[in-house]
């Protein structure tokens, strides 16, 4: 599997670096939003391309 290749959309884990709300976004298609809830600039906290389970 090549994974060079970011063109496609992978999930991505964002976080707010001041009230802590975590959303997962879809890059490259999201740009990295802002928090609903305090409006600061969310920030990439874990790529999710392992497919995990809780």
């Amino acid at each position: 599997m090549d994974r060079t290749d970011r063109s496609k959309q992978e999930p991505v884990e964002v976080i707010c670096p001041k009230c802590r709300y975590i959303e997962i976004i879809y890059l490259p298609v999201d740009d990295l939003p802002c928090c609903p809830l305090c409006n600061t600039q969310m920030s990439i906290s874990e790529l999710l391309d392992e497919g995990k389970s809780y």
